[in-house]
């Protein structure tokens, strides 16, 4: 069944690379108008969470065209990864604008934590080392469960240059890569983070938030910046960085919660300069007592990686890092 799945996939990956890369993402919203009506379960998460969030300034007209019109983005958003994966840094350019001006200047030892979220074509985030090849770039991930189809995946992205850790088997790894100067870790933190997450307001409502950006910045003196992949057209992109979110004020490092509230901030202004373009089809706003699925992140308990995510003391924040 593994090898159906695995050459299934790798044929239709392959279909969407040889495709220009407008009719792959017309092709991707034609798929994901058709999920709009087949999947029941994920429309009813979208509408839930725009009536939750939108309700008191739209009717439930426009809440339905704005989840039907976020159905179609997920899909162009899949397709568009599949094949911007397979484009070299020239093809690229012409379709991807990077606006990141405090990192424009020479590193200089310096590190920066990027906040990240589920926003356009996210995977492009793995491609600003091509634009700014003074930083050595890396983010987290958890692999499927299909080992073959895993590698697939992971073979796709490695062609971006951005250094890839597995969250649970990777701590060490990536704990050696934050120990090196100029280096940039973009981590995803707009998902329900289980039952360990902070509970923070997110779009009005809380929500379990994870404290990874906050706390990898806070061990590792990285700035801290939230990063945004805004769609301005089709098959265009515009990946800002946004304002630096301070992780110390005058009496030393600030609380983790008040870091990821201001990251939590930076997200809902994006949310809202374009609310198709995020996504809702996830259960953001679980119960407390909700079981995390076994793909959540940062929170479950079950990642060796969640130890690197714990708050540190105020006395370990002040100390200097020791390589390990």
């Amino acid at each position: 069944m593994e090898s159906v799945l695995f050459y299934s996939a790798r044929a239709l990956l392959s279909l969407i690379q040889a495709l220009p890369l407008k009719w792959a993402a017309r092709l991707g919203r034609a798929a994901g108008l058709l999920f709009y009506y087949l999947d029941g379960r994920h429309r009813r998460v979208a509408m839930a969470n725009l009536t939750m969030c939108f309700g008191e300034q739209k009717g439930r007209r426009e809440i339905r065209k704005l989840a039907r019109e976020n159905f179609c983005r997920i899909g162009e958003n899949f397709a568009c990864a599949v094949r911007t994966s397979a484009m070299t840094f020239d093809e690229l350019r012409p379709h991807v604008e990077f606006i990141a001006p405090p990192l424009m200047e020479p590193p200089n030892g310096r590190k920066v934590v990027a906040a990240i979220g589920h926003f356009g074509n996210f995977e492009l985030y793995a491609r600003f080392a091509q634009f700014h090849p003074a930083y050595k770039c890396a983010t987290t991930y958890r692999g499927v469960r299909q080992p073959a189809l895993n590698r697939l995946m992971q073979s796709m992205r490695e062609r971006s240059g951005c250094f890839f850790f597995e969250r649970r088997f990777d701590a060490a790894a990536l704990k050696s890569f934050m120990n090196q100067p100029a280096t940039l870790l973009g981590l995803l933190a707009d998902q329900h983070a289980g039952t360990n997450g902070l509970r923070l307001p997110f779009m009005g409502h809380v929500c379990s938030t994870s404290a990874a950006p906050a706390v990898f910045a806070l061990r590792y003196d990285c700035l801290l910046y939230p990063a945004i992949c805004y769609r301005v057209g089709l098959a265009q992109w515009r990946l800002e960085l946004g304002d630096q979110i301070p992780t110390h004020d005058n009496d030393g490092p600030r609380r983790t919660e008040a870091i990821m509230m201001d990251v939590n901030r930076a997200f809902e202004v994006a949310v809202r300069k374009d609310p198709a373009n995020w996504f809702w089809v996830h259960n953001r706003w679980k119960a407390r007592n909700a079981k995390p699925s076994s793909g959540s992140l940062p929170g479950n308990s079950t990642d060796a990686m969640s130890a690197l995510e714990q708050p540190a003391s105020a006395a370990q924040l002040s100390s200097p890092r020791q390589p390990e």
